[in-house]
């Protein structure tokens, strides 16, 4: 799954569209209520991620539970969250590593966790 493929999943499913905020190639997907991230394409230098050779790759970060990372992370594809806090987002290659449907499982586990909370009953509006 590349970057394109990302992105028509998230619009197909959630109607989000990635904006833009640094006016380059790094794509943040959020949540249209509460503009929380639940994803951000980046396109990083290869060294970056511990890879070897020169270049750029594009990842995907995520938010996901702590207890699935360190699995997660033993694994072709997964890295430790680039630019983000490494115990509650994990960098995936968009690189064909990790299966598409695996990777669509963790945007949509992403999703759910970065969801607008319900407000308390005492503080909602009456």
């Amino acid at each position: 799954m590349d970057r394109e493929k990302v992105f028509i999943h998230v619009k197909k499913k959630y109607g989000i569209e990635p904006d833009y905020p640094w006016h380059d190639d790094n794509g943040v997907l959020r949540h249209p209520e509460n503009r929380k991230w639940f994803a951000i394409v980046l396109r990083v230098g290869r060294d970056k991620l511990g890879l070897p050779g020169e270049g750029l790759i594009d990842v995907i970060n995520v938010k996901c539970e702590p207890v699935l990372i360190g699995s997660l992370r033993t694994r072709q594809g997964f890295h430790p969250a680039y630019h983000m806090n490494k115990d509650q987002w994990i960098s995936i290659r968009l690189d064909g590593s990790v299966p598409e449907d695996e990777l669509q499982n963790l945007i949509d586990l992403s999703y759910q966790m970065t969801m607008a909370k319900e407000l308390p009953k005492k503080k909602r509006k009456k």
